[in-house]
């Protein structure tokens, strides 16, 4: 059964007959979509004229489903199709396994105790379209109420624009009220079009969609559409229509969320199994016992009834928060002073908050909503106000900017959020926007290409080799010279016998993400060299079109008189810090070498600390904190740290 599922009321065959016939005379004819650049803004406005749809509220929902994206065609997350994010998830379902379970990791990236993989999950059959809940089937919907087939609403603006619109409509008729030119009555219609099934979610989405029409948005698409909704700063929707649809009332629980967002209580749980094994966390008392320095960001790499199951299984991994993506619902799951089993890092599980998206990175046309962006930029903010974490990808980090705890652990890191997560914009949100603090001389460049025209060629999303479809990215490639024909940089951890990098989607090998700031090596024409994992790494960066700004920062070198430093995938303490009972943990060097002459953007200075939780009773649960500190740095695509006793920090 499908879990925090959708039981949203759907028309009645009554309704739906008396809709189809009035939409489906006005429905767009085949090819109704143009080349010009405001056709799309025309196709609203006439998909609005048709239905009685303000051509405000329309454009809104819109934007908080795509941002007026339509993908080329291709669904979202959760199988939703076109700038009105009609889904059909029997059709576009995606059938990658999720990406904690491939059996082979350690859950937790800790030695004190025997490592026990994830269990791997067993395979789940597609559902059929009966047996998805309502919020998944809204093409089908929107097929009857306007008889445009499913594949015109899949793949063309205007039909899909008009299959939303008759959507919007057909949730304001069945909630009694008349058609209005005035936003403000159709609150209620927009709570309804969220397929939430209880009231604090359509309520969220519904505040959200009335926002954006207060505060306007103008933007060019991603099929190069110019498109603006003016401001209408005076619009108060009635909200107490919400109330009338049926939802349910919100779930309880001990959830620690903004108010900003709708949040369950849905717990990992807490058991032991014997032989000393339990699973899927540890109790701890953070922030007294640890500080949270960092908030993971993952992709779920699975449907959310397949999420809710998984962190409810006791032999599986947990993590603190899973969002949505159809309405940006969030669920809880551990108490915020427990740690988590998310990272397969230990130090950088017990230091931070883990945050499960529900997404495919492996099919990267499939797009997270507007909506998720905006409940997990919120719930963030929440976070980091909390905690004192500064809002910076040194502390926001990717699972894939995660280091390997040892060397032998390296290949094996995760992957997600990957190339695909819009960063820049997820700043926007955070209101940390990524611009320039430097002039074009400076010493630290933090990438930031522009998303949606930075299309570098990935492979291997569906097939290995296979070239993935083109889509917009928010990373750029590293070489060895700078030149498009000079290889990519290697990475001896990722391969210790010295291969080169690929342009696969899971290779991170000669990948700089957007947000990341690196230190500048050297500059040459449109090309630019940062100091990466211990090599010179060149990208294209021209003035006319940058895919960097310049910041200045904290840098570190090694000390005078040291050839090279090591560097580390976690900061444990020193071997005399350890109390009696509580073995040793190795601090054990990755396979780089930061060289002299190097530098590298310094994220934030740490004691060393080990959390010592090997078993179930938390009786026996150890901080360890030593007199040795380190420097967490910006190393490679993945983070690192190196001894403070082995550099000299300079600002740059």
């Amino acid at each position: 059964m499908l879990r925090s599922a959708s039981r949203g009321r759907v028309l009645s065959a009554a309704a739906s007959a008396a809709l189809l016939l009035p939409l489906f005379a006005g429905a767009p004819p085949a090819g109704a979509d143009a080349s010009a650049a405001d056709a799309l803004q025309r196709q609203f406005a006439s998909a609005a004229g048709r239905t009685g749809v303000p051509e405000s509220v329309l454009l809104a929902v819109s934007y908080l489903q795509s941002r007026w994206d339509g993908h080329a065609g291709a669904p979202s997350v959760t199988g939703g199709y076109g700038p009105m994010h009609l889904t059909d998830a029997a059709t576009a379902l995606a059938r990658s396994a999720p990406h904690h379970s491939d059996g082979g990791e350690d859950a937790r990236g800790d030695t004190a105790r025997p490592a026990r993989a994830t269990a791997a999950t067993a395979a789940r059959a597609l559902p059929t379209a009966g047996e998805l809940p309502a919020r998944l089937r809204t093409l089908e919907r929107a097929a009857a109420l306007t008889g445009i087939p499913a594949e015109r609403l899949r793949t063309e603006s205007a039909a899909n624009i008009e299959g939303g619109a008759a959507l919007l409509a057909a949730a304001q008729r069945e909630a009694g009220r008349a058609p209005s030119a005035d936003p403000a009555d159709w609150y209620g219609a927009v709570a309804r079009y969220s397929g939430a099934d209880d009231t604090a979610t359509a309520t969220a989405y519904a505040d959200d969609v009335f926002d954006v029409i207060r505060t306007g948005e103008a933007r060019v698409t991603d099929s190069g559409q110019r498109v603006a909704l003016a401001a209408a700063p005076a619009v108060a929707p009635e909200k107490e229509q919400v109330a009338s649809l049926g939802l349910r009332a919100p779930a309880g629980g001990p959830v620690e969320c903004p108010p900003t967002v709708a949040c369950e209580w849905v717990p990992a749980p807490y058991e032991e199994f014997g032989d000393g094994d339990y699973g899927n966390h540890d109790k701890a008392d953070r922030p007294g016992s640890q500080s949270i320095d960092y908030i993971v960001v993952h992709d779920t790499e699975a449907t959310w009834d397949v999420t809710l199951g998984l962190v409810q299984d006791p032999t599986y991994v947990s993590w603190q928060y899973s969002l949505r993506s159809s309405d940006g619902h969030v669920a809880q799951h551990l108490p915020l002073k427990d740690v988590g089993w998310h990272a397969g890092n230990w130090y950088v599980n017990a230091k931070s908050v883990g945050l499960e998206h529900e997404g495919f990175l492996t099919a990267p046309d499939s797009w997270y909503t507007e909506a998720m962006y905006r409940s997990s930029a919120r719930l963030v903010r929440y976070l980091a106000k909390r905690y004192g974490i500064p809002l910076d990808r040194q502390h926001v980090l990717g699972h894939d900017n995660v280091p390997g705890t040892v060397a032998s652990s390296v290949p094996g890191m995760h992957t997600d959020p990957g190339p695909y997560w819009d960063w820049a914009h997820y700043f926007r949100l955070l209101g940390r926007p990524l611009t320039p603090s430097a002039g074009p001389r400076a010493a630290v460049v933090t990438i930031r290409p522009e998303y949606a025209e930075n299309r570098a060629e990935y492979t291997g999303c569906v097939t290995a080799g296979t070239a993935c479809a083109p889509h917009g990215s928010g990373a750029v490639r590293l070489r060895t010279a700078p030149s498009e024909d000079a290889p990519l940089v290697k990475d001896a951890g990722l391969r210790p016998g010295g291969q080169e990098s690929t342009t696969g989607v899971n290779d991170t090998g000669a990948r700089a993400s957007t947000g990341q700031s690196y230190a500048v090596a050297e500059r040459r024409g449109d090309w630019t060299a940062v100091w990466y994992l211990g090599q010179k790494a060149w990208f294209r960066n021209p003035a006319a079109a940058p895919t960097a700004v310049n910041g200045r920062g904290l840098l570190l070198t090694p000390r005078a008189g040291l050839a090279e430093v090591p560097v580390y995938g976690r900061a444990y303490p020193e071997a005399s810090a350890y109390p009696a009972g509580v073995p040793v943990q190795a601090v054990s060097p990755l396979p780089y070498r930061l060289l002299a002459g190097q530098r590298y953007v310094v994220g934030l200075k740490t004691p060393g600390e080990y959390f010592y939780a090997p078993t179930f009773d938390t009786s026996g649960h150890r901080v360890v904190r030593g007199q040795e500190e380190y420097y967490q740095i910006q190393f490679g695509h993945r983070v690192a740290f190196v001894k403070a006793a082995d550099v000299r920090v300079f600002r740059g």
